[in-house]
């Protein structure tokens, strides 16, 4: 029965105790702080604890925390006991609430306190802890009365990692995977947003490179499905872009097990992360190129599904916009120099662009669809819809794959893309900016090739490349010694 919690030959200590914890823990209320110089992150309250100031946490006597254990695990064993004997709920409820309160006094005996961290974590506090959890996930009473001790336990044990590799590695011993896939799928937000900071406090490249194991990688699918889930979760994201995209084995095993709608949302995360405009070190850069040569091959194998927009009015198509979201992410990557070169040497990946703007162009022509060009705005669905810019963003990859590379702007001529280009030039409302894409990819397909210049400034001759065209693009043609040739326009004095 639950009495024994109260049995033990600290039992008018006990009582005693739940009454000065609660009236101590009393009307304070939590906050989850993260120090963005040492990304250590703890639980504190608003109001200064009494018992536990900075400076009495340094000569709290062991003897308390000890009293605290014996608790906690006196607790543990009545709560197991009553699952069996189903006992009444009024001592259910008294358990509950010693436990919260205890917790409570660990979360914060431990904030920047390495001393007490030491001391908890030689203790057992962190197995007694993640086992008291275990059990109060499966208990079936009030959540009220439940809820308070499930988070103050995770407050403490992440106040116990934080900062502190021993505690980090022993917490990741017991807990990892089970209590983290228990709590990362539990219903309560702040459960879960907790699970989630106790993760991220763990984590390192190494215990990073063990969610690749069987059964591990669920981990990663949950924290994904929670940032999805819960936008204001800053943990879950800082566990996405701080370790998950640290790893590029783990980005591909996870992106194979995702549904389309959740690469969509790993692929928002990676472009955030790509145009973040700080410099990077040399190991960064190395991750980034595992990722571009990775995307680039994704892009290739399902850009086709694109042309589905073409069709689908209501813009519903989940693998459709997988495309137009790899395409926005490889935009990114051609933009920076430290990717550009690892990018134009893939094979494969300029002729998917060209084919791609070739069939989006052809789709517009066929029938009036997100893909066919207006000058004029028709309705708001048409500005809102994800394929707006599509074509604009595969003229921009196809400049920046051919700059300052001769074999792209070779290859480019050979699949005729640059009529394709030339044609798509005009103001479209459904491709914003895409003249001066056009112009971009025009200089970076010329630039020192005299055969691009040529087929150009010939076009003209024939008419297929109109001269206001080219003059709305900054270009014009001139005769030299019998040849066109292909320059930026002279302005005229006003």
């Amino acid at each position: 029965m639950l009495v024994c919690v109260f049995q033990h030959k600290c039992s008018p200590f006990c009582v005693s105790f739940l009454h000065t914890l609660t009236a101590l823990n009393a009307g304070c209320t939590v906050l989850s702080v993260r120090c963005r110089q040492t990304k250590q992150c703890h639980c504190w309250s608003k109001r200064s604890y009494k018992g536990l100031r900075k400076c009495e946490q340094e000569v709290a006597e062991e003897s308390v925390f000890q009293d605290l254990l014996e608790i906690l695990s006196s607790a543990s064993r009545a709560i197991e006991q009553s699952c069996r004997d189903s006992c009444g709920l009024a001592e259910v409820d008294t358990c509950l609430l010693l436990v919260a309160e205890c917790f409570r006094c660990l979360r914060n005996a431990c904030v920047q306190c390495a001393r007490n961290q030491h001391l908890l974590r030689n203790l057992g506090l962190i197995s007694t802890s993640v086992h008291l959890i275990k059990l109060l996930h499966g208990m079936q009473v009030k959540e009220e009365l439940l809820l308070p001790a499930l988070r103050c336990s995770l407050q403490f044990l992440g106040n116990i990692a934080a900062g502190n590799g021993d505690s980090q590695n022993s917490l990741w011993k017991c807990a990892f995977p089970d209590l983290f896939l228990t709590c990362l799928t539990y219903s309560d937000r702040k459960v879960v947003a907790y699970c989630c900071m106790v993760l991220f406090t763990c984590l390192d490249p190494a215990k990073v490179g063990e969610l690749l194991q069987p059964g591990n990688l669920a981990v990663a699918l949950h924290v994904l499905r929670v940032y999805r889930e819960q936008l204001e979760s800053e943990w879950s994201l800082l566990i996405v872009t701080d370790h998950l995209l640290q790893c590029p084995e783990l980005v591909k095993a996870l992106y194979a097990k995702l549904s389309n709608q959740e690469r969509v949302t790993l692929l928002e995360l990676m472009l955030a992360k790509v145009s973040e405009k700080s410099s990077v070190g040399s190991e960064e850069l190395e991750v980034l190129g595992s990722h571009a040569t990775f995307l680039a091959g994704c892009f290739q194998e399902q850009c086709g599904a694109v042309l589905r927009f073409a069709a689908a009015p209501q813009a519903q198509d989940q693998e459709a916009l997988v495309t137009v979201r790899l395409l926005d992410v490889l935009c990114e990557l051609t933009s920076s120099s430290g990717q550009l070169d690892r990018l134009q040497a893939l094979p494969g990946l300029l002729e998917a662009a060209v084919d791609t703007l070739r069939l989006t162009h052809l789709a517009g022509k066929q029938a009036v669809n997100v893909f066919t060009a207006t000058h004029a705005v028709t309705g708001q669905e048409e500005v809102s819809h994800p394929a707006v810019g599509f074509k604009s963003h595969l003229i921009r990859l196809i400049g920046n794959l051919c700059y300052k590379n001769k074999e792209n702007q070779d290859k480019v001529y050979e699949l005729e893309g640059i009529p394709l280009i030339l044609d798509n030039c005009s103001i479209d409302d459904n491709n914003p900016f895409v003249n001066q894409w056009a112009v971009f990819a025009i200089r970076n397909l010329t630039e020192q090739n005299e055969r691009n210049q040529e087929l150009i400034a010939g076009l003209e001759e024939q008419g297929l490349a109109e001269g206001s065209a080219l003059g709305s693009m900054g270009l014009e043609m001139d005769k030299q010694e019998g040849r066109l040739i292909l320059r930026s326009a002279r302005k005229k004095p006003s």
